[in-house]
């Protein structure tokens, strides 16, 4: 079960362009680059599933609870985002039933509807955040349940000369794992998050090769979990 939480950088008419530029509206700020078309290639690499929120994050940010400020952002990184300044808790809540709700609902019932499912996050980073220089290239992320991503890193550690790395850029106290501390880790599926620097994904012959590269990560990890009786489970 792919996921992809920030795949749009489109802000409904009704918000204003959210008093935003339109550099800003289609910057990082709003969406992850890159990171729909891998989920799409890694889907069909798997045949999986995929579950994709149609919004800019600074609408709403699916991979937030509603009780986080970050879900509803007055300012990302460097950028102010003014239509989202003092909303009211009846702003607030009109969003979470118009976009999180509706997300969280489609996710759950295409969850419902596969044996063992594993539930797969796809995001995208900046290569610089606040000035400074990042050096991770793929982050493999978890929260409490690290089965799938310790055995994604040790496949990775085979296999590629990338810069991976555990929890990076972001992890669990960045409150970067809400979608699989929701839909996964809860109902004991395996799970995992992956980010990937956009740089790295920011043209199509770019974006196969990641989505190659992560989905055979994927297979064989499952693949290492099945033969060590980790888990019952099938790709």
């Amino acid at each position: 079960m792919l996921v992809c939480e920030h795949a749009s950088y489109y802000i409904p008419a009704t918000f204003n362009g959210l008093g935003l530029s339109k550099a800003d509206r289609t910057s990082h700020a709003a969406w992850d680059p890159g990171a729909f078309a891998v989920a799409e290639r890694v889907a069909h690499h798997l045949d999986a599933n995929l579950i994709a929120a149609r919004v800019s994050r600074l609408v709403y940010d699916c991979n937030r609870p509603p009780s986080a400020a970050d879900a509803m952002p007055a300012r990302s990184e460097v950028i102010d985002v003014p239509g989202n300044r003092n909303l009211s808790q009846s702003d607030r809540a009109v969003r979470v039933d118009a976009y999180y709700r509706p997300f969280c609902d489609a996710l759950q019932r295409a969850i419902s509807r596969i044996a063992n499912p594993i539930i797969v996050t796809i995001h995208s980073f900046t290569p610089t955040y606040h000035g400074k220089t990042r050096s991770v290239e793929i982050g493999i992320l978890h929260d409490s349940d690290a089965r799938l991503a310790n055995a994604m890193l040790q496949v990775a550690a085979t296999h590629t000369s990338a810069k991976v790395a555990r929890n990076e850029p972001y992890g669990p106290d960045d409150g970067v794992t809400h979608t699989l501390k929701e839909h996964a880790i809860e109902a004991g599926h395996l799970n995992v998050m992956l980010e990937v620097r956009n740089d790295l994904i920011a043209t199509g012959e770019q974006q196969e090769s990641m989505a190659a590269t992560l989905s055979n990560w994927l297979v064989d990890a499952v693949a290492q979990l099945r033969v060590a009786g980790a888990v019952q489970c099938r790709t």
